[in-house]
Protein backbone atom coordinates (compact mmCIF):
# COMPACT_ATOMS: atom_id res chain seq x y z
CA UNK A 1 0.00 0.00 0.00
CA UNK A 2 1.08 3.29 -0.71
CA UNK A 3 2.77 5.63 2.21
CA UNK A 4 -0.12 8.48 3.11
CA UNK A 5 2.03 12.18 2.65
CA UNK A 6 -0.11 14.13 4.51
CA UNK A 7 -3.22 13.34 6.85
CA UNK A 8 -6.06 16.07 8.03
CA UNK A 9 -9.70 16.33 7.13
CA UNK A 10 -12.20 17.54 4.27
CA UNK A 11 -14.04 20.33 5.59
CA UNK A 12 -17.19 22.03 4.14
CA UNK A 13 -19.97 23.19 6.51
CA UNK A 14 -19.46 21.82 9.74
CA UNK A 15 -18.92 18.15 8.35
CA UNK A 16 -15.07 17.15 8.97
CA UNK A 17 -13.83 13.74 6.67
CA UNK A 18 -11.22 12.07 8.09
CA UNK A 19 -8.61 11.26 5.01
CA UNK A 20 -5.19 10.38 4.22
CA UNK A 21 -3.30 11.95 1.45
CA UNK A 22 -1.32 9.65 -0.91
CA UNK A 23 0.17 10.06 -4.72
CA UNK A 24 -2.27 8.50 -7.24
CA UNK A 25 0.86 8.48 -9.59
CA UNK A 26 4.59 7.52 -9.27
CA UNK A 27 7.44 8.82 -11.53
CA UNK A 28 9.22 6.48 -13.95
CA UNK A 29 11.38 8.68 -14.92
CA UNK A 30 15.11 7.34 -15.12
CA UNK A 31 16.96 8.73 -12.13
CA UNK A 32 20.85 9.40 -13.29
CA UNK A 33 22.77 10.01 -9.98
CA UNK A 34 26.24 11.85 -10.46
CA UNK A 35 29.21 9.58 -8.83
CA UNK A 36 32.91 9.66 -8.81
CA UNK A 37 34.21 7.11 -11.32
CA UNK A 38 37.37 6.80 -8.86
CA UNK A 39 35.51 5.72 -5.61
CA UNK A 40 31.59 5.42 -6.68
CA UNK A 41 31.19 8.28 -4.35
CA UNK A 42 27.57 10.45 -5.14
CA UNK A 43 28.65 13.64 -6.27
CA UNK A 44 26.94 16.30 -5.07
CA UNK A 45 26.83 20.22 -5.94
CA UNK A 46 29.12 22.99 -5.35
CA UNK A 47 27.89 26.66 -4.07
CA UNK A 48 29.72 28.73 -6.59
CA UNK A 49 29.85 32.39 -7.56
CA UNK A 50 29.16 33.36 -10.39
CA UNK A 51 30.69 36.30 -10.88
CA UNK A 52 33.85 35.45 -10.13
CA UNK A 53 33.87 31.72 -10.30
CA UNK A 54 35.01 31.03 -6.66
CA UNK A 55 33.37 28.84 -4.13
CA UNK A 56 31.38 30.49 -1.24
CA UNK A 57 29.69 29.28 2.02
CA UNK A 58 26.45 28.78 2.70
CA UNK A 59 26.49 31.29 5.46
CA UNK A 60 27.39 34.05 2.99
CA UNK A 61 24.15 33.42 0.89
CA UNK A 62 21.00 35.07 1.31
CA UNK A 63 17.48 34.86 -0.62
CA UNK A 64 16.52 37.70 -2.98
CA UNK A 65 13.58 38.13 -5.00
CA UNK A 66 14.95 40.12 -8.73
CA UNK A 67 12.61 43.49 -8.32
CA UNK A 68 13.87 45.07 -11.70
CA UNK A 69 16.97 44.05 -13.71
CA UNK A 70 19.51 43.51 -11.70
CA UNK A 71 18.66 45.16 -8.88
CA UNK A 72 17.36 42.49 -5.51
CA UNK A 73 15.30 42.57 -2.04
CA UNK A 74 16.72 40.67 0.35
CA UNK A 75 14.12 38.16 2.06
CA UNK A 76 15.56 36.93 5.50
CA UNK A 77 14.12 33.48 6.65
CA UNK A 78 12.10 34.31 9.56
CA UNK A 79 10.11 36.88 6.42
CA UNK A 80 9.79 33.54 4.86
CA UNK A 81 8.18 31.68 7.72
CA UNK A 82 6.01 34.50 8.20
CA UNK A 83 4.82 34.50 4.46
CA UNK A 84 3.79 30.87 4.66
CA UNK A 85 -0.40 30.09 4.98
CA UNK A 86 -0.85 28.58 8.64
CA UNK A 87 -0.88 24.90 7.88
CA UNK A 88 -4.68 23.47 9.16
CA UNK A 89 -4.59 20.17 8.44
CA UNK A 90 -7.67 20.46 6.67
CA UNK A 91 -9.39 20.61 2.82
CA UNK A 92 -11.39 23.34 3.05
CA UNK A 93 -14.18 23.21 0.58
CA UNK A 94 -15.59 26.78 -0.47
CA UNK A 95 -18.00 26.09 -3.56
CA UNK A 96 -19.04 23.31 -5.75
CA UNK A 97 -19.27 23.56 -9.49
CA UNK A 98 -19.89 21.53 -12.89
CA UNK A 99 -16.55 19.19 -13.71
CA UNK A 100 -16.65 20.94 -17.58
CA UNK A 101 -15.97 24.09 -15.67
CA UNK A 102 -12.67 23.85 -14.73
CA UNK A 103 -10.69 23.80 -17.71
CA UNK A 104 -8.28 21.26 -18.51
CA UNK A 105 -5.33 23.25 -18.50
CA UNK A 106 -5.48 23.94 -14.66
CA UNK A 107 -5.29 20.33 -13.52
CA UNK A 108 -1.87 19.27 -12.31
CA UNK A 109 -1.34 16.05 -10.05
CA UNK A 110 -3.26 13.85 -8.72
CA UNK A 111 -3.92 12.52 -5.34
CA UNK A 112 -5.86 9.38 -3.66
CA UNK A 113 -7.88 10.27 -1.18
CA UNK A 114 -8.46 7.58 1.49
CA UNK A 115 -11.23 8.09 4.65
CA UNK A 116 -8.91 7.34 8.05
CA UNK A 117 -10.21 6.96 11.87
CA UNK A 118 -14.10 5.69 11.38
CA UNK A 119 -14.45 8.17 8.35
CA UNK A 120 -15.94 5.81 6.05
CA UNK A 121 -19.50 6.52 6.08
CA UNK A 122 -19.23 10.71 5.64
CA UNK A 123 -16.36 9.61 2.91
CA UNK A 124 -18.89 8.37 1.02
CA UNK A 125 -21.88 10.07 1.58
CA UNK A 126 -19.43 12.96 -0.20
CA UNK A 127 -18.69 10.52 -3.07
CA UNK A 128 -22.20 10.02 -4.06
CA UNK A 129 -23.71 13.14 -3.23
CA UNK A 130 -20.61 14.38 -6.39
CA UNK A 131 -21.91 11.70 -8.18
CA UNK A 132 -25.44 11.85 -8.24
CA UNK A 133 -25.04 16.29 -8.71
CA UNK A 134 -22.31 15.89 -11.18
CA UNK A 135 -19.81 18.32 -8.98
CA UNK A 136 -16.63 18.97 -8.30
CA UNK A 137 -15.92 20.30 -5.19
CA UNK A 138 -13.23 23.35 -5.09
CA UNK A 139 -11.06 23.60 -2.01
CA UNK A 140 -7.96 25.23 -0.72
CA UNK A 141 -5.32 23.06 1.05
CA UNK A 142 -1.77 23.73 2.42
CA UNK A 143 0.73 21.04 1.55
CA UNK A 144 4.14 21.07 2.89
CA UNK A 145 3.59 24.76 3.60
CA UNK A 146 2.43 25.83 0.05
CA UNK A 147 -1.55 26.77 0.08
CA UNK A 148 -2.98 24.84 -2.88
CA UNK A 149 -5.89 24.97 -5.10
CA UNK A 150 -7.54 21.39 -5.77
CA UNK A 151 -10.79 19.76 -6.71
CA UNK A 152 -12.06 17.03 -5.26
CA UNK A 153 -13.92 14.27 -6.90
CA UNK A 154 -15.24 10.56 -7.05
CA UNK A 155 -13.44 8.11 -9.05
CA UNK A 156 -15.00 4.92 -8.84
CA UNK A 157 -15.14 3.72 -5.14
CA UNK A 158 -12.73 6.38 -3.90
CA UNK A 159 -12.53 10.39 -3.97
CA UNK A 160 -9.64 12.08 -5.69
CA UNK A 161 -8.29 15.09 -5.05
CA UNK A 162 -6.70 16.72 -8.00
CA UNK A 163 -4.34 20.22 -7.72
CA UNK A 164 -5.18 22.99 -9.57
CA UNK A 165 -2.63 25.38 -11.09
CA UNK A 166 -3.33 28.88 -9.82
CA UNK A 167 -5.36 30.74 -12.92
CA UNK A 168 -2.57 33.22 -12.69
CA UNK A 169 0.37 30.65 -13.57
CA UNK A 170 -1.75 29.61 -16.43
CA UNK A 171 -1.05 31.68 -20.04
CA UNK A 172 -4.05 33.02 -21.78
CA UNK A 173 -4.60 31.48 -25.52
CA UNK A 174 -3.67 35.49 -26.83
CA UNK A 175 -0.25 34.92 -26.01
CA UNK A 176 0.11 32.60 -29.37
CA UNK A 177 -0.96 35.29 -31.52
CA UNK A 178 -2.50 32.67 -33.37
CA UNK A 179 -3.07 33.69 -37.19
CA UNK A 180 -6.39 34.44 -38.52
CA UNK A 181 -6.57 31.65 -41.15
CA UNK A 182 -6.14 29.68 -37.76
CA UNK A 183 -9.00 31.05 -36.00
CA UNK A 184 -11.37 31.35 -38.62
CA UNK A 185 -10.31 28.91 -41.04
CA UNK A 186 -11.60 28.18 -44.42
CA UNK A 187 -12.38 24.30 -44.53
CA UNK A 188 -14.11 22.47 -46.73
CA UNK A 189 -16.62 20.06 -46.21
CA UNK A 190 -15.00 17.21 -48.14
CA UNK A 191 -11.94 18.17 -46.06
CA UNK A 192 -13.74 17.71 -42.51
CA UNK A 193 -15.60 14.70 -43.82
CA UNK A 194 -12.05 13.16 -44.62
CA UNK A 195 -10.60 14.23 -41.19
CA UNK A 196 -13.76 12.72 -39.58
CA UNK A 197 -13.64 9.41 -41.42
CA UNK A 198 -9.89 9.01 -40.81
CA UNK A 199 -10.51 9.86 -36.59
CA UNK A 200 -13.21 7.31 -36.65
CA UNK A 201 -10.69 5.00 -38.55
CA UNK A 202 -8.30 5.35 -35.56
CA UNK A 203 -10.84 5.35 -32.94
CA UNK A 204 -10.30 3.02 -30.14
CA UNK A 205 -10.55 2.41 -26.16
CA UNK A 206 -7.83 3.75 -23.93
CA UNK A 207 -5.36 0.53 -23.52
CA UNK A 208 -3.47 2.14 -20.39
CA UNK A 209 -0.80 -1.29 -20.31
CA UNK A 210 0.27 -0.83 -24.08
CA UNK A 211 1.21 2.98 -23.68
CA UNK A 212 5.11 2.74 -23.01
CA UNK A 213 7.69 5.00 -22.00
CA UNK A 214 10.51 3.68 -25.01
CA UNK A 215 13.34 5.56 -23.07
CA UNK A 216 12.51 4.14 -19.99
CA UNK A 217 12.68 1.00 -21.71
CA UNK A 218 15.37 0.88 -23.66
CA UNK A 219 17.49 2.23 -20.61
CA UNK A 220 15.77 -0.31 -17.94
CA UNK A 221 17.15 -3.72 -20.28
CA UNK A 222 20.41 -1.78 -20.75
CA UNK A 223 20.82 -2.00 -16.63
CA UNK A 224 19.13 -5.68 -16.68
CA UNK A 225 22.58 -6.69 -19.56
CA UNK A 226 25.28 -5.17 -17.37
CA UNK A 227 24.16 -6.30 -14.10
CA UNK A 228 23.63 -10.01 -15.78
CA UNK A 229 27.53 -9.27 -17.01
CA UNK A 230 28.40 -8.40 -13.83
CA UNK A 231 28.79 -4.92 -14.11
CA UNK A 232 28.17 -3.86 -10.62
CA UNK A 233 29.10 -1.41 -8.34
CA UNK A 234 28.27 -0.90 -4.91
CA UNK A 235 27.44 2.96 -3.74
CA UNK A 236 27.38 3.67 -0.20
CA UNK A 237 22.85 4.19 0.64
CA UNK A 238 21.80 7.76 1.60
CA UNK A 239 20.34 7.83 5.69
CA UNK A 240 16.76 8.42 5.62
CA UNK A 241 16.48 11.58 8.46
CA UNK A 242 12.64 12.62 7.16
CA UNK A 243 10.66 12.55 9.89
CA UNK A 244 6.49 11.36 10.01
CA UNK A 245 4.23 14.12 9.65
CA UNK A 246 1.90 14.97 13.04
CA UNK A 247 -2.30 14.34 11.88
CA UNK A 248 -4.61 16.47 12.68
CA UNK A 249 -7.38 15.79 15.83
CA UNK A 250 -10.28 15.40 13.56
CA UNK A 251 -13.74 12.99 14.34
CA UNK A 252 -16.86 12.05 12.34
CA UNK A 253 -19.12 14.85 12.51
CA UNK A 254 -21.62 13.05 10.24
CA UNK A 255 -24.66 15.05 12.52
CA UNK A 256 -23.44 18.28 11.38
CA UNK A 257 -25.30 18.43 8.04
CA UNK A 258 -28.66 19.00 8.67
CA UNK A 259 -27.10 22.13 11.07
CA UNK A 260 -24.86 22.91 7.95
CA UNK A 261 -27.69 22.99 5.94
CA UNK A 262 -29.99 24.91 8.53
CA UNK A 263 -28.42 27.42 10.11
CA UNK A 264 -24.90 28.18 9.10
CA UNK A 265 -25.06 28.86 5.26
CA UNK A 266 -24.29 32.81 5.73
CA UNK A 267 -21.42 32.78 8.03
CA UNK A 268 -19.99 29.68 5.86
CA UNK A 269 -19.93 31.72 3.13
CA UNK A 270 -18.57 35.03 4.67
CA UNK A 271 -15.79 33.58 6.24
CA UNK A 272 -14.90 31.83 2.59
CA UNK A 273 -15.15 35.49 1.38
CA UNK A 274 -12.93 36.33 3.95
CA UNK A 275 -10.17 33.71 3.02
CA UNK A 276 -10.53 34.41 -0.21
CA UNK A 277 -9.38 38.04 0.08
CA UNK A 278 -6.60 37.46 2.14
CA UNK A 279 -5.49 34.75 -0.25
CA UNK A 280 -5.52 37.39 -3.13
CA UNK A 281 -3.49 39.91 -1.39
CA UNK A 282 -0.62 37.27 -0.83
CA UNK A 283 -0.80 36.24 -4.49
CA UNK A 284 2.17 38.52 -5.91
CA UNK A 285 4.84 37.73 -8.00
CA UNK A 286 7.06 34.91 -6.63
CA UNK A 287 10.51 34.05 -7.00
CA UNK A 288 11.94 32.29 -10.23
CA UNK A 289 12.95 28.45 -9.33
CA UNK A 290 16.44 27.65 -9.53
CA UNK A 291 16.93 24.90 -12.34
CA UNK A 292 18.89 21.71 -10.60
CA UNK A 293 21.39 21.39 -13.49
CA UNK A 294 21.48 17.99 -13.24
Amino acid sequence: MARAIWKGAISFGLVHIPVSLVSATSSQRINFDWLDERTMDPVGYKRINKTTGKAIGREHIVKGVEHEKGHYVVIDEDEIKAAHPKATQTIDIFAFVEHDSVPLINFNKPYFLSPVRRGEKVYALLRETLKKTERIALAYVVIRTRQRLAAIMPRDAALVMMLLRWPAEVRSIETLDLHESVIDPDLSAKEIDMAERLVADMTTDWQGDEYRNTFDDNILALVDEKARAGEIKSVPEAEDTGEPRRSADVIDLTELLKRSLAGNKESASGSVKAKGDKKTKNSGRKPRKRASGK
